[in-house]
């Protein structure tokens, strides 16, 4: 099949790449012209585990190209998806400019049957504002072409994206159409093999479906974290307390280990963008308010636990700090828990000297050069000078330190993690002070 994908970005690329791994016909769409020239000359504008080898192999078999030429996009396929950004605005709604606007470019060049697929993650109701826009430049030029309008959001996990396309939980169709039902079906069929992962609905229930989905996983996260600051007033391990629940098959393992806060492109934008959407329909979102509240407030606790360890006094310490992206195998800084903490540190006279497995090109694009920032070129490297340890991010190289090293190059013999990856029996005995998230700091016994 021939398909259009208008947006280049981390959903865009990984959806046309996988689509056209499967021997689709894949044109990308974009407005900017050095990201569309990066694609073209091999680069990748992303990080994402396996994406630059799956976009390589499908432009060298000529199945996916790259354009800034809206009209041969509109030409080139039958579906036309949508994957362009849906940034939060001020007030925390979704801003659909970028939806709409590629909606109305579709109609301005469209000459025959198109499917218009609404991929970004939209509010309810969207579906219905793109067949508005692209209907109403029709009317202008007078042309009488049919077009259905199909919502199917993305479920990927940055990190593990390529997987989760190629063989998914689920594909969310959502349209009463029986023409767009049957080409999304046989779209879709290379990736629904083994059983039938299709779930056709309405549009409306489609986009709520997504945001739904992340609002719940989101509330899990914050219920954790929530839980984990009674269990260090009480006394208890929420880690015990997590495998405890976990084992439960109605609750389950997933998105229930504590930590210093969600981040990302999905999660903090999703959650503020239902909750406003439930305000402009006149209800109130009282678990979405309260899930954002318990995370703005859990991507300080880390900063915290340093103020009071160092007595209120962070003036001048060197806070070596292991992590920047929002978690592991991605370079996405967005929302993420490194720059609350950062940016607090800064406020009180701290400095950060910081190391990230892929996310310091990010770092440096987002804060540029600034004397209170280092940016490290290994773990290592940024404990030289450092009075204690932060890990923000549960990168796998991060799991199995030297701690006696680690003792030996801190000015303070002190490791504050914000994702428990380690035993704190294990850390206190090679002499340092763990502090964790939901269970009990662990001290050398000579302390």
């Amino acid at each position: 099949m021939k398909i259009t994908v208008f947006g280049s970005g981390y959903v865009g690329l990984v959806t046309g790449a996988c689509l056209a791994e499967v021997g689709n016909e894949v044109l990308c769409v974009d407005v900017d012209p050095e990201k569309i020239a990066t694609l073209k000359s091999g680069g990748i504008p992303i990080y994402e585990p396996g994406l630059d080898v799956l976009v390589a192999k499908n432009k060298d078999m000529g199945r996916l190209s790259f354009t800034t030429d809206p009209a041969q996009g509109v030409a080139h396929g039958l579906i036309q998806f949508i994957a362009v950004g849906t940034p939060p605005d001020e007030d925390g709604s979704a801003d659909l400019q970028y939806v709409l606007t590629v909606a109305r470019t579709i109609g301005e060049h469209m000459q025959e049957y198109r499917v218009v697929v609404d991929k970004s993650t939209v509010p309810v109701g969207t579906g219905d504002r793109v067949a508005e826009a692209l209907q109403a430049v029709l009317n202008q030029r007078n042309v009488n072409v049919d077009f259905d309008v199909v919502s199917n959001p993305e479920f990927l996990k940055e990190g593990a994206a390529i997987d989760d396309f190629m063989r998914p939980d689920r594909v969310v169709i959502g349209t009463n159409s029986p023409r767009a039902i049957d080409l999304l079906r046989k779209l879709y069929a290379p990736f629904n093999r083994n059983r039938d992962r299709l779930l056709v609905m309405d549009l409306r229930s489609a986009e709520l479906t997504k945001y739904a989905a992340n609002a719940l996983l989101a509330t899990k996260i914050s219920f954790m974290n929530e839980l984990s600051n009674f269990a260090e007033v009480l006394g208890a391990d929420i880690e015990q307390v997590r495998l405890g629940i976990g084992s439960d098959p109605r609750i389950g393992y997933q998105f229930i280990y504590p930590g210093c806060g969600y981040g990302g492109s999905c999660f903090p934008k999703d959650v503020q963008a239902l909750e406003y959407l439930a305000k402009s329909i006149g209800c109130t979102p009282r678990i979405l308010t309260a899930v954002e509240a318990v995370n703005s407030a859990q991507k300080l606790v880390l900063f915290n636990k340093l103020q009071a360890y160092f007595n209120n006094d962070l003036q001048d310490k060197v806070i070596a700090l292991w992590g920047l992206a929002f978690k592991p195998n991605t370079d996405d800084m967005r929302a993420a828990s490194s720059r609350v903490l950062m940016e607090a540190l800064w406020q009180v006279g701290a400095k950060v000297q910081a190391f990230d497995p892929v996310a310091m090109t990010e770092a440096t694009r987002i804060y540029g050069q600034r004397p209170e920032l280092k940016l490290c070129d290994s773990a290592q490297a940024a404990l030289e000078g450092a009075d204690v340890l932060v890990i923000v991010t549960e990168w796998s190289e991060f799991r199995s330190p030297d701690f006696g090293k680690i003792r030996a190059t801190l000015r303070h013999p002190a490791i504050f993690d914000g994702r428990n990856m380690f035993d704190p029996k294990v850390v206190a005995s090679t002499g340092l002070h763990y502090f964790t998230i939901g269970r009990p700091s662990a001290h050398p016994a000579s302390a």
